[in-house]
């Protein structure tokens, strides 16, 4: 039973930071990819950032470039999200996702967490 639990949104002036955290259970990461996607009402859900375990490569929207690091620890079962210069455009519901397919324009993946939200103002 695959489980991807996410946390660490909240509300935060425009150019501070959060760190957002998926605790992944249920799943064999290895060599696979793991990410964040985020969405507002009304808009379809976008993939954010994503990286490949074991070390490998990482991507990420471009609008989130130079501001958004993800990372994994704790042998991979922890997926983390800094997010730093933060702009209202950035509010939205962020997900957690496992079995991230980053190509193209549009990102998809096989299991999602319930999400946690971030606002910024």
């Amino acid at each position: 039973h695959v489980q991807l639990v996410e946390s660490g949104g909240g509300s935060v002036q425009a150019g501070g930071s959060l760190k957002l955290t998926c605790v992944i259970s249920g799943f064999s990461v290895t060599s696979d990819c793991v990410g964040w996607f985020r969405q507002v009402p009304g808009k379809e859900r976008e993939g954010v950032a994503a990286i490949y375990t074991g070390g490998g490569r990482a991507y990420y929207a471009d609008s989130v470039k130079g501001r958004f690091t993800i990372s994994l620890d704790n042998a991979e079962t922890t997926l983390n999200l800094h997010m730093n210069g933060l702009k209202p455009e950035d509010t939205a519901m962020y997900y957690c996702a496992a079995d991230v397919l980053p190509y193209g324009g549009s990102w998809s993946a096989a299991y999602w967490g319930q999400g946690t939200q971030v606002t910024v103002s």
